[in-house]
């Protein structure tokens, strides 16, 4: 069946999926290839916001205390936040601040998590806590300026209804968060404080009742966040994991589960923001370096924005240690690039959608159709990713008439076409046919390099009455980018191509200039 496309837009095309992305732990942030990891993405997706853990513990050294004359007292030292966001913000990126985790020398206790051992649990001097939550962000104030920090939104905590990340439990959480959000509204307040970024599987009783609390106590929140995974239990091997995985609309559903359960509480009309979004929560998981990981997720990117207000992949870059340093290029890392700024498929997901136009003319379960300002029209197109392990289909077809230029237009369009597939923009099966090796020289990272990038093609179609009749055949797990663009002919009346090579014979208006 050939669908065809309306020429007049439907909406404008959200940009809820650029608005965050994620990063390892914040002082990762120091290391050259974060950076130039960074700079990348922002040249050719371009973020709005980046979040991670680990502002406030140790490996960014702000909270130092000491003693003198008998007293314990408390510097601030900001020696590694101001190099860090110095930098993000020369990337043309801004902190999404996520308030934990607890300094080693605040804590109440020695519970903790990951490889770099962030501690979950609550401070023993709430004070202290409110004084150092107030001095980072008035800190930030004084060097970046108070219009622009109020653009920061600042979450306190990471997924407290976790053991794994909160040790205390609810109550005590509720209690963090009103000390916390009135420190955070004592500095200034227009600064945006929310929360409470819930992990996904907690029940609508956790959420509601932090509302309740949050309304009861009548406490600043400025929007409501959490996270979405679509992932199963573990499945663990040396080095890595393996997961099932819900479909795609799972995480659709996760994205928009707090409005359903905050209905008829304030908290229902607040921003909503998921914080962290991604197939499987395992960082060596290898679904995320695959082809089909970004067929999964190209109706997440493209329906997103209907349910949230933004929604942050987790994350940008390799360059992340929850388990430990990675032992390969491809070791199934949360990131768009692997170390050393490989693209992944998923990757040019973003990218493509980074040049999709302003105008919606047409969506699809396959497909999104838009146009520019100019006149172009672009077309995402993805294969069906069947996360049941069936087999990937081959030779989708997509059928479109699209709107060309006026609708009196005749003549042609150019058609550019990008795309990746399990046989294009397909580095981790370069690797593969490498034989997985586990630090590849620079002839070899060099193949990579080149292996990551999308099959690309041109050609012209007619254009008829102002439309233009394409036909997508797509190969196995493939997301392609399509961009028509109205044909101005500008070719001299005297050129004739079957003179190239000086044969044939001049014609009658060889003559014309």
């Amino acid at each position: 069946m050939r669908i065809d496309v309306p020429r007049q837009p439907t909406a404008r095309l959200c940009d809820a999926w650029r608005h965050c992305v994620g990063t390892g732990r914040f002082d990762l942030a120091l290391r050259r290839d974060y950076q130039d990891s960074l700079a990348l993405v922002q040249r050719e997706i371009g973020f709005r916001h980046i979040r991670g853990h680990g502002l406030l513990s140790d490996g960014t050294g702000i909270h130092q205390p000491y003693e003198h004359a008998g007293e314990r007292r408390v510097r601030h030292a900001f020696t590694y936040v101001d190099q860090i966001v110095d930098a993000y913000l020369d990337l043309g990126i801004e902190p999404f601040l996520e308030l934990g985790f607890m300094p080693s020398q605040l804590a109440s206790g020695e519970d903790t998590v990951f490889w770099w051992k962030g501690n979950i649990t609550p401070p023993r001097d709430e004070a202290e806590w409110a004084d150092l939550v107030r001095g980072v962000l008035r800190h930030l104030i004084d060097r970046y300026g108070l219009d622009q920090v109020r653009r920061w939104p600042i979450e306190v905590w990471n997924e407290p209804n976790l053991e794994g990340f909160w040790s205390a439990g609810q109550d005590a959480y509720h209690r963090l968060y009103e000390v916390t959000s009135t420190a955070v509204k004592e500095v200034d307040a227009e600064l945006q404080v929310g929360g409470p970024s819930l992990a996904p599987g907690y029940q609508d009783e956790w959420i509601r009742r932090f509302a309740d609390f949050v309304e009861t106590r009548d406490l600043p929140i400025d929007f409501v966040s959490r996270h979405a995974y679509s992932s199963g239990p573990v499945q663990p091997v040396p080095f890595g994991a393996h997961q099932t995985l819900m479909p795609a609309s799972a995480l659709l559903e996760q994205f928009g589960a707090p409005k359903r359960q905050l209905a008829g509480s304030r908290l229902a009309e607040l921003p909503l923001h998921i914080t962290e979004f991604n197939s499987s929560y395992r960082p060596d998981n290898p679904i995320h370096d695959t082809a089909f990981h970004a067929a999964y997720l190209a109706p997440v990117l493209v329906n997103g924005g209907d349910l949230a207000d933004s929604f942050s992949y987790w994350t940008f870059s390799d360059v992340f240690e929850e388990v430990g340093i990675p032992t390969a290029p491809f070791h199934g890392g949360f990131g768009l690039l692997t170390h050393r700024q490989i693209k992944k498929p998923t990757y040019h997901l973003y990218t493509f959608m980074a040049e999709m136009g302003e105008q919606i003319l047409a969506r699809g379960e396959d497909h999104l159709v838009t146009r520019h300002e100019d006149g172009r029209v672009t077309v995402l197109a993805w294969a069906p990713a069947d996360p049941t392990g069936g087999a990937p289909v081959e030779g989708h077809t997509l059928r479109l008439t699209l709107p060309v230029g006026t609708p009196e237009a005749r003549g042609s369009a150019y058609v550019r076409r990008r795309s990746v597939s399990e046989d294009a923009g397909n580095a981790r099966a370069a690797w593969i046919e490498m034989g997985r090796p586990l630090a590849p020289d620079t002839r070899r990272l060099d193949a990579l390099h080149e292996a990551a990038e999308p099959a690309r093609s041109h050609h012209a179609v007619p254009v008829t009455a102002g439309r233009a009749e394409i036909d997508l055949v797509l190969a196995r797990n493939e997301v392609t980018l399509l961009e028509l663009t109205p044909v101005v002919d500008e070719t001299p009346k005297w050129w004739s191509e079957e003179r190239l090579f000086g044969l044939g014979e001049e014609g009658t208006d060889a003559s014309a200039t």
